[in-house]
């Protein structure tokens, strides 16, 4: 699933003898990556478990740096207006491009603004469901809200976040009603999950998974274009009845726009040996998230394409 050949990965021209000679000289000291999330959030494992070998495979250490806040918005904003040199880098993801629609005053424009490097994971929502709803599939939670408008009510971490937004792309492409109910975190929303506070919820998988495995929540399919490694036995939201429906949320490496391409294409070389790296998959899936090896073209039109979704639901769900 997923698997690439580390050229393909990288997808960039070859560089020209100045360029490669410039390249020879970066980094020659250590590198700053801004997180725009708190420690422990699959955005900070993400970083945490990468680090380590990317660090080793470029030869000069990386410095984390946690900055959250509106939505990786802060994050972002600090990359931005740094040195376009490769010595800052931003662990971007869904919630900048969410971010970026969702907030009419963002300073920050994710094709304007960055240069993508390279994917690292991809982490799946799974749609859970609490057992009294009475309704152990994609096609009978329609059903069910279908004949009941406005008397479903789905928890999300936040809204602007990527499991609010999944549940309005869900009532919008099933036709259906459910109400958001929004929290400070998934963990909030979690705790009214099991109490049956709210009925359904797009979970990130690692918060969803021990009460799935309980019987305290059933999982209904997850939200990816792919089934999850995590869960293979899974159906995805598009299998059982949306087809297109994906709404995972994906991490990868942006650099300043502006930063000269010889830097961009080592780290991109770099980034794609460690995505590769059979060890680091295995952390990866080990912490419920997919590796996800896409390099600079293919994150570029991830970008793209995930822009165009995601303004469509937020137009049609008047959401800010």
């Amino acid at each position: 699933m997923r698997r690439r050949s580390l050229a393909a990965l990288l997808a960039a021209p070859a560089l020209a003898p100045d360029e490669a000679r410039a390249a020879e000289t970066y980094p020659s000291r250590p590198l700053r990556l801004v997180v725009g999330f708190p420690p422990g959030t699959a955005a900070d494992l993400t970083a945490r478990l990468s680090v380590p070998m990317l660090s080793e495979r470029l030869g000069q250490p990386i410095i984390i740096e946690n900055r959250p806040g509106a939505g990786s918005g802060i994050a972002a904003e600090a990359v931005m207006r740094a040195a376009p040199d490769g010595y800052t880098l931003l662990l971007a993801s869904a919630a900048n491009v969410i971010g970026q629609l969702m907030q009419p005053n963002a300073t920050y424009d994710m094709k304007r603004d960055f240069a993508p490097i390279a994917t690292l994971t991809d982490l799946p929502n799974i749609l859970v469901a609490h057992p009294s709803l009475g309704v152990r599939s994609v096609r009978e939670l329609i059903a069910h809200a279908k004949a009941r408008p406005d008397q479903v009510f789905y928890g999300s971490s936040g809204i602007a976040t990527a499991p609010h937004l999944s549940g309005e792309l869900f009532n919008q492409m099933a036709g259906v009603r459910m109400v958001h109910v929004p929290y400070a975190g998934s963990a909030q929303a979690m705790t009214d999950l099991l109490e049956g506070r709210v009925q359904v919820m797009f979970s990130p998988a690692p918060t969803a998974r021990p009460h799935i495995e309980s019987g305290k929540l059933l999982a209904l399919a997850t939200s990816g274009a792919e089934r999850t490694q995590l869960a293979p036995g899974l159906p995805t939201v598009a299998e059982s009845g949306l087809p297109g429906f994906d709404t995972s949320i994906w991490f990868g490496l942006m650099a300043p726009a502006a930063t000269p391409a010889p830097v961009l294409h080592r780290l991109a070389e770099a980034t794609a040996a460690v995505t590769a790296a059979p060890v680091i998959q295995v952390r990866f899936r080990d912490q419920g998230m997919d590796p996800l090896p896409k390099g600079p073209a293919e994150f570029t039109a991830l970008v793209a394409a995930e822009l165009t979704k995601w303004a469509a639901v937020v137009a049609a769900a008047g959401a800010r």
